[in-house]
């Protein structure tokens, strides 16, 4: 498991992202519990698909200012795994 720091909010105080990843079974669950927030992904989805299915999981918990900056964050950290 992974944990990564980014400011979501105006706040200065960076929430925690955990990014589990389980290569056995091929997939990765990454959560923000400060948001009350996890999404579910496999290996094999296309990055388009998970690029549109993290935005629209976000927008209902992240302000519409802060949601492109978050997504391409938690897409280069699960890309990097």
């Amino acid at each position: 498991m992974k944990i990564r720091k980014a400011i979501i909010s105006d706040e200065q105080t960076p929430a925690k992202v955990y990014i589990y990843e389980n290569k056995k079974e091929e997939y990765m669950v990454v959560a923000i519990p400060d948001l009350e927030w996890s999404f579910f992904l496999r290996y094999e989805e296309e990055p388009e698909t998970l690029r549109e299915r993290l935005a629209s999981s976000l927008k209902r918990v992240v302000a519409q200012e802060q949601l492109e900056m978050l997504v391409n964050k938690l897409l280069y950290w699960v890309h990097e795994m």
